[in-house]
């Protein structure tokens, strides 16, 4: 995030009157903001989106709606789920994750409660699931790379420009390259999934990273931290969104967004059918959909606007018309099942691992 944002997102939180309890000081991924008017009306919401890029929309949120009193709970991606499926789901009254398979499943098993706003009624039929199930954010699958250590060769701007790259630099990239584990991160799987879909030579990609033996890492910052410190030369399939204001501050790093084809991940939110305070969650997740709440996403974060009366840096508008048909939007369907079957799982997984350890110097 650049240094303007982040003294912007501060701004709007002091604006606001928001102050944090110390529960949230000695917590950084719980978020608290006390209710400044009568009579308080409490709010949970679990999500997998780091604290900073949630914090000016939670902000802008309750400056609306003084009386709701907020708590965000940050988790991965895998462990939202897995909370949500143990008894401590009763908590919740909102549930947001950029794990879309994880997410459809529970609204494909009766575990959401359909939203009937003016806003869900108008939300693009290809951003939702009925009215259950909602996609508010546009954000890209990138690479990024340092230039000081891809000096004298071609970028990697595409998955094919990226596959001649680690073979033809296999010994020069040996150990510097990192992109996500596919079995510990359901974002990592869920790309995986994609990628496999959309390219035929995706398993000659996977050869390649094993070849130059790629780290495995769970998150896109992770990821980001190896490539800002020099550990890693490139990385693959990172998150759009936490890398654009990343390698803003960072000027020895490129972000691109492949040319071939560009997946493109949301964030998917649902309120559970036994929310303990569904009227409140109506609310919040109304406010992600309308002008105002998409409009704090694209000023306040860079997780990229859907609706389809905004445009500029980061909106579905934008990335649309300057990539045309390379953007693929991950679909909110049944085929996001699919990839959750047991067996189809373990078969990718299984094939993934081949692959990757086919050219290394060890063998499989």
């Amino acid at each position: 995030m650049t240094t303007l944002r982040r003294l912007c997102g501060l701004a709007v939180i002091a604006w606001a009157g928001v102050t944090a309890s110390m529960a949230s000081l000695a917590d950084p991924q719980v978020l608290r903001y006390p209710a400044t008017q009568d009579p308080a009306q409490p709010l949970e919401i679990h999500g997998a989106l780091d604290s900073d890029l949630m914090a000016p929309l939670l902000a802008d949120f309750q400056a609306r709606h003084p009386e709701i009193e907020l708590v965000y709970h940050n988790l991965t991606t895998l462990a939202l789920y897995r909370r949500f499926m143990s008894a401590d789901a009763t908590s919740a009254d909102v549930v947001m994750s950029s794990a879309m398979p994880w997410q459809y499943q529970l609204a494909n098993r009766g575990q959401a409660q359909s939203l009937d706003t003016a806003e869900a009624r108008a939300w693009p039929q290809a951003f939702r699931w009925r009215h259950e199930l909602f996609g508010f954010t546009f954000e890209p699958v990138v690479i990024v790379y340092r230039r000081d250590a891809l000096e004298g060769v071609t970028r990697p701007d595409s998955h094919e420009a990226l596959l001649s790259l680690l073979t033809n630099e296999r010994q020069r990239l040996k150990g510097r390259v990192v992109t996500y584990d596919p079995w510990r991160s359901g974002a990592g799987y869920t790309y995986a999934t994609e990628d496999a879909h959309m390219s035929p030579r995706y398993w000659e990609l996977v050869a390649a990273l094993g070849g130059v033996e790629a780290a495995l890492a769970d998150t896109t910052g992770e990821m980001l931290d190896g490539l800002a410190d020099g550990r890693y030369a490139v990385g693959y399939n990172l998150l759009g969104s936490y890398a654009r204001d990343f390698v803003a501050d960072h000027p020895q790093l490129e972000m691109v967004i492949p040319s071939d084809y560009a997946l493109v991940t949301q964030r998917l939110v649902l309120i559970p059918k036994h929310a303990p305070h569904p009227e409140a969650a109506k609310r919040f997740v109304a406010y992600l959909l309308s002008r105002q709440g998409q409009q704090a996403i694209r000023d306040k974060t860079p997780l990229g606007a859907v609706h389809t009366a905004l445009e500029g840096e980061g909106t579905a508008r934008d990335l649309r018309k300057t990539l045309g048909d390379a953007i693929h939007p991950i679909a909110i369907d049944p085929s996001l099942l699919a990839t959750l079957d047991t067996l189809k799982r373990h078969s990718l997984l299984e094939r993934w691992q081949r692959e990757y350890t086919r050219l290394s110097d060890s063998g499989p």
